[in-house]
């Protein structure tokens, strides 16, 4: 029997946005060569900045709960790549990746990572029968390369906040304005952003013609009959925005079986050795604010960020959490830990394995270690403790 062909992933991962024009023109033309593929499932694009893999794990069970063949596009991955294209709940084989990657090699031209793995999805969900796909935005909203999609359903803004300044915008109506750009003519545009984001996002969907919905204007569509099971104060927003969106398809059967999603990175909870680790992906001021309401108290924290973000305003509300610390760099593009050290107290240990066990000796028995700053950091430690 022959053995399965290995994907080249070092030739995708390579195709980096560097030099590469951002926006959906790209991805349009991967998915025209591909037949147009994303004609033949309708689509519910998930933007924001924060939440927007939870919101889509919810969506996608509660799809499954109704009865509906589901297909999940969503980045990045923690421990496979197939993890970002699933079907059913489940990631697809890596040939079906190794299929595409030789296709793309023929006929991708200058297309980047994200856009190659869009059409990916696309194609898998067409050749598999998937109904409908709730497809995670990477970055923005109108310059997102998910806004060459077809047959958009509904769009799930999430909320907005700071991240991305160099590519989205300084302020937060800036960044909103892009995220809002998801809205198209007579598409419901359900979103929990409030205050300075929601009037942005309200200006744009009333200019677009888009059928704005939020807790506020449709209470009933955004109730929850119970918390969800994912930990923390910020997924009932969640929750409540992947409710609606499925009561809006006409898929209200599930919201309960959304209720009961899972999703890796998301403080997710490993006993080891009488000790809890929690394992969060955490990595923008926005999102560890909300882990450090969900997480006042820990014994120690291990952090690692990627330089590219605003490393000192994501650690700053995680500071109060612990008083011991271990900093780690989860990839060549980590901001120093002994930089981190230096400034913040603590034990700088940039191998992330090494970094974990040293973490876990510094927490007593029965306490608590977080593990936060960058979903890498939090597939390597899953990874580490045997995550499934």
């Amino acid at each position: 029997m022959n053995a399965a062909p290995v994907p080249e992933y070092e030739w995708l991962f390579a195709r980096t946005r560097a030099g590469r024009e951002r926006g959906p023109g790209a991805a349009r033309a991967l998915l025209d060569a591909l037949g147009r593929p994303d004609a033949r499932f309708r689509s519910v694009r998930v933007v924001g900045t924060n939440g927007k893999g939870s919101t889509c794990a919810m969506l996608d069970a509660g799809l499954r709960a109704a009865g509906v063949r589901a297909g999940r596009f969503t980045s990045p991955h923690l421990t496979q790549f197939e993890e970002r294209v699933r079907v059913d709940g489940r990631p697809i084989p890596a040939a079906e990746t190794a299929a595409f990657i030789a296709w793309a090699r023929v006929h991708g031209g200058n297309a980047a990572f994200f856009d190659l793995t869009l059409a990916l999805s696309a194609r898998v969900f067409a050749a598999r029968g998937v109904e409908v796909a709730v497809m995670e935005a990477g970055v923005g909203g109108a310059t997102d390369a998910t806004q060459a999609l077809e047959n958009v359903a509904a769009v799930a803004l999430t909320n907005v906040a700071l991240d991305h300044v160099g590519v989205l915008g300084s302020t937060v109506a800036q960044i909103a304005r892009d995220k809002a750009g998801a809205a198209r003519p007579g598409v419901p545009l359900l979103t929990t952003a409030a205050e300075e984001a929601l009037d942005v996002i309200a200006e744009v969907a009333a200019g677009v013609g888009a059928p704005l919905l939020t807790p506020d204007t449709h209470p009933d569509l955004f109730a929850l009959p119970r918390p969800p099971r994912l930990a923390g104060p910020h997924q009932a927003r969640n929750a409540a925005l992947a409710a609606a969106t499925l009561r809006t398809l006409g898929y209200g059967a599930g919201v309960d079986g959304a209720l009961d999603a899972t999703h890796p990175g998301r403080l997710e909870r490993f006993d080891v050795d009488g000790r809890t680790v929690l394992v969060d992906g955490a990595h923008n001021p926005h999102a560890a604010q909300a882990l450090a309401l969900a997480v006042p108290r820990a014994d120690v924290l291990l952090f690692g960020n990627l330089a590219r973000k605003d490393t000192g305003a994501t650690l700053a509300p995680l500071l109060g959490v612990a008083s011991r610390r271990v900093f780690t760099a989860p990839g060549d593009l980590a901001t120093p830990p002994q930089e981190l050290a230096a400034q913040h107290g603590g034990d700088a240990i940039p191998d992330p394995t090494r970094a974990l066990a040293h973490a876990l000796t510094l927490t007593p028995p029965g306490g608590t270690l977080l593990v936060a700053g960058s979903l890498y950091l939090a597939g390597q430690t899953r990874t580490l403790l045997g995550g499934a």
